[in-house]
């Protein structure tokens, strides 16, 4: 599975810090999860960020080939 987390902030504008403080999020988890190194996410954090990036989970989360 790949995250598309830096796409995304970058198709709006947005930097890791504004979604960390849209999302009440660490700058360093969502470092994390931008990065692929997330073993796992919760759903209450997959759903903010979706809801502040104005997107569906697979628009953020897509499977590797």
């Amino acid at each position: 599975m790949r995250c598309r987390l830096g796409e995304l902030l970058e198709q709006r504008g947005l930097t890791l810090v504004q979604l960390s403080e849209l999302v009440d999020v660490s700058v360093v988890n969502l470092s994390v999860l931008k990065n692929n190194r997330a073993k796992a996410i919760r759903f209450s954090t997959l759903t903010a960020i979706c809801a502040a990036l104005e997107c569906e989970i697979g628009d953020l989360l897509v499977l590797r080939p």
